[in-house]
């Protein structure tokens, strides 16, 4: 995936703290300044069942995940 920067440009803009990579980005976002990168939480999947488990597993707060109605 490209646009590494530019998606997590955008992503703060919208007020998004967590955002899901594929792991052979992880180079490329730790390339990214701190500025950009402070206080969000970042995931790198290899496969979509790595996705899902991010996206509808329980956080330490008990609260359902991002887009579990």
């Amino acid at each position: 995936m490209g646009g590494i920067k530019e998606k997590t440009i955008a992503a703060r803009r919208a007020g998004i703290t967590c955002l899901v990579l594929p792991a052979a980005n992880r180079a490329d976002f730790e390339e990214l300044p701190d500025y950009l990168t402070e206080g969000l939480e970042i995931h790198f999947a290899d496969m979509y069942a790595d996705v899902y488990a991010i996206a509808f597993s329980e956080d330490p707060d008990g609260q359902a995940g991002a887009f579990d109605p």
